[in-house]
């Protein structure tokens, strides 16, 4: 059977449960027509949007080291989000970067060149790496396509902790719509937030029989406990000030001689290996028709760029298979045990412990209040 494919974007059935309208439009290029292009405006309308929430920031951050609290790798949106922070709105952010065992040279550059350029203060948080190791390995061996969970448990839960321990309440995101206003389904691997029970069922089934000792922040405590409790809120600039991935880029590039990516999530060279060899070779799913498709719905690439750039591989065949060793070897397997996991039989989160119901039902609520705009299945 052919993948059917969308008229106006490149998302195509490979997300099982996409549908499509009578003009072979997708539902998320639907989504994005009716709740999100209307509301999206980079005008003056949202500069004093922009403001208001600079001058909300500032009111809790004041008698403080800092008003807020960004999580930086070194990518784009990160990036472009500290800039807007510091220049635009005038706000003293404390940069933190979570160090997973995973960060390109590249990213590393990055970050010092922003921190430098800004002059502002960065924490490191280096998390063990024996316990992202053992856990990975616990991940790859559970055969499901959810793969990168693991850095963003250890990024979101770093944060969080660090953010409550300091009482630093507000929380600066790069998440936008500019460029993610199209989600991948979870079917991709796309899985809703950090979730401690199938972190656990995956460590008790896959994992090498010692204590686990990953740091974990549930994604009910950092929703219920953190946020409506404590009073930690997060915040989205970008999607209140003009932003294009290419002028972004080069506005970077100009500013602090940041250097542009070849691919969006390319600052973690695990991320980088399971998007674009795991992930469409093992399960054949590619992220990048989301990420794509987000530029079409803004205007930033045309149907027919996508479909050219999606027709072939981001990295090519030896620089692909040189990664497949770094990362067995990386996390303590040899390359035939890898492949051997590669091999193994397919499965989903559905195969073990979760609580997907309780959060698939905080993503709808959130959507019905009006506070998520992106289509979420």
């Amino acid at each position: 059977m052919t993948d059917q494919i969308c008229s106006h974007c490149i998302m195509d059935t490979t997300d099982p449960n996409i549908h499509f309208d009578e003009r072979g439009w997708c539902d998320y290029c639907n989504n994005f027509e009716k709740s999100i292009s209307h509301s999206w405006h980079t005008d003056e309308h949202d500069q004093r949007d922009l403001m208001r929430m600079a001058e909300t920031i500032k009111a809790d951050g004041r008698g403080r080291d800092f008003d807020c609290i960004l999580g930086l790798s070194g990518g784009l949106d990160s990036s472009y989000v500290a800039y807007v922070v510091k220049e635009k709105m005038g706000l003293r952010p404390l940069l933190f970067h979570v160090d997973a065992g995973w960060n390109t040279d590249q990213a590393v550059g990055n970050i010092e060149k922003l921190v430098d350029g800004l002059g502002l203060d960065l924490y490191t948080d280096v998390v063990n790496w024996e316990a992202v190791k053992r856990m990975q390995v616990a991940f790859l061996r559970s055969g499901i396509p959810d793969q990168d969970l693991v850095q963003d448990a250890a990024f979101f839960s770093g944060l969080y902790k660090f953010a409550r321990q300091y009482g630093i309440k507000n929380i600066i995101t790069g998440s936008n719509f500019s460029t993610e206003c199209c989600r991948e389904p979870e079917e991709w691997g796309g899985y809703l937030g950090i979730d401690k029970t199938l972190f656990d069922d995956i460590w008790r089934k896959c994992g090498d029989g010692k204590p686990n000792d990953f740091p974990l922040v549930d994604i009910l405590v950092y929703k219920v406990w953190y946020q409506k409790v404590l009073g930690m809120k997060v915040h989205h600039p970008l999607n209140l000030v003009p932003y294009l991935k290419k002028d972004a880029e080069d506005e970077l590039e100009h500013r602090f001689g940041w250097q542009r990516f070849k691919h969006k999530h390319h600052e973690s060279r695990f991320t980088r290996f399971y998007e674009d060899y795991w992930l469409p070779r093992r399960f054949g799913f590619e992220k990048r028709r989301a990420h794509f498709s987000s530029l079409i719905m803004t205007g930033q690439m045309t149907r027919d760029q996508a479909l050219e750039r999606i027709a072939k591989p981001e990295m090519d065949e030896h620089f692909l298979t040189q990664e497949f060793e770094y990362v067995a070897h990386k996390l303590g397997l040899t390359v035939d045990e890898l492949q051997a996991i590669f091999d193994s039989p397919k499965k989903t989160y559905r195969d073990y412990k979760n609580k997907r119901d309780l959060i698939g039902f905080g993503a709808n609520l959130m959507r019905k209040l009006g506070l998520e705009k992106r289509f979420f299945r």
